[in-house]
């Protein structure tokens, strides 16, 4: 037992060769043996050492192989290591672009959503009242209302008194209550007295004057109503309606043309 725990080892196998041989030496030397018994001997050492070196040769060749199935091994596992490092790479790489890409299009998708906003608001802010500020006065008014007034204004200004007549009646059938309803009553006035409607353009001026008071150009409607009773050969009317547009708006640039037609019917 012994001798085969010191032959596990293969610095201990040759140690143990050595031993033997010289064992055998020694006791060949003494005469122990005879010839035939120390040649068995030797035969049977060597048998012994050549069995005792195939076994090591094996162990070695064994571990030899075992540490080289263990690289092996460790290699794959390392080459399995980085594909899966790589794969890994490429999938955040991936999962990396596609967050830029939903960051871009959030970006995209949230300033298409404030144009469509604006866009809305805009087009909801024509069909919302607004308030203004028109001679003087300040009052709100419908987009639509708005854009009524202010075509039947446009045709007055080019000179196109029917027109403007006729779309200033037909604002004042459907926004009786407008708060540019003064204007309407002043400019429709204008434009029948221009086309000779001197009766028409004086009941115009006389709603005005009945209805708003305070209106910005009351003394020039005043001094309209005293040209349509001139017209109307009614000069006792006229000279009454200048007198009165003298004694309320005496500083105004009315009251100066009615002094001096006043003059004129003297």
């Amino acid at each position: 037992m012994m001798f085969h725990r010191l032959c596990s080892k293969p610095g201990l196998a040759r140690w143990a060769v050595a031993a033997l041989l010289s064992v055998a030496a020694a006791q060949a030397g003494a005469g122990m043996f005879d010839d035939e018994e120390a040649r068995r001997a030797i035969l049977d050492l060597r048998q012994k050492v050549d069995k005792m070196r195939l076994d090591t040769d094996q162990r070695i060749t064994d571990e030899a192989k075992r540490q080289a199935e263990e690289v092996a091994a460790l290699r794959r596992s390392l080459l399995d290591l980085q594909n899966q490092l790589e794969a890994k790479s490429t999938e955040t790489a991936q999962i990396r672009g596609q967050n830029e890409q939903l960051t871009r299009d959030l970006a995209d998708a949230q300033r298409r959503q404030t144009e469509a906003t604006k866009a809305l608001d805009e087009r909801l802010r024509k069909f919302e009242p607004s308030k203004i500020s028109f001679e003087g006065a300040e009052f709100v008014v419908e987009p639509q209302e708005k854009r009524a007034f202010e075509q039947a204004l446009a045709s007055f200004r080019k000179g196109d008194f029917e027109l403007a007549r006729t779309a200033l009646v037909d604002f004042l059938g459907r926004y009786p209550q407008s708060g540019y309803a003064s204007a309407a009553f002043f400019w429709l006035g204008n434009a029948q007295f221009v086309g000779k409607d001197y009766k028409g353009a004086m009941a115009s001026f006389q709603k005005l004057l009945a209805q708003d008071p305070k209106y910005t150009r009351l003394p020039e409607a005043l001094l309209a109503v005293a040209n349509c009773q001139l017209e109307l050969k009614d000069n006792a009317g006229a000279r009454k309606t200048l007198e009165s547009l003298i004694a309320d708006y005496p500083r105004s640039e009315a009251a100066d043309a009615a002094k001096d037609r006043v003059a004129r019917l003297k």
